[in-house]
């Protein structure tokens, strides 16, 4: 994954609705407590990395952040080790694929 400063400026500047991320943390708080949520995060394992976890040490992340109107909703939540969730920042997984495909051409030799 690269560092901040070397994405597009247009993938990490965007105006988030407050009302918006005050609501949807809500209802991730709410969606933490259900057996949806729970059966998720037994299976102890890392939605993007694929890597086993005790289930305590998986997060909810968003896949479409909630910061950029994502919902906390099932078919936008998974369970992510600590460590993809925090170099996920608040890029989809899409964008993380692109950027770690540029990356790896620039590093490639001619």
């Amino acid at each position: 994954m690269t560092d901040r400063a070397d994405l597009p400026e247009h993938w990490v500047e965007f105006e988030a609705d407050a009302e918006h991320v005050r609501r949807e943390r809500e209802k991730a708080r709410n969606l933490r407590e259900t057996a949806w949520w729970k059966r998720r995060v037994q299976r102890g394992l890392c939605a993007y990395c694929g890597k086993p976890f005790p289930p305590r040490e998986l997060t909810m992340d968003h896949v479409v952040p909630i910061a950029r109107g994502g919902r906390s909703a099932r078919g936008n939540v998974v369970a992510s080790c600590k460590p993809c969730n925090t170099a996920k920042k608040l890029l989809t997984p899409a964008e993380r694929l692109l950027l770690a495909r540029k990356h790896s051409e620039r590093e490639e030799p001619d």
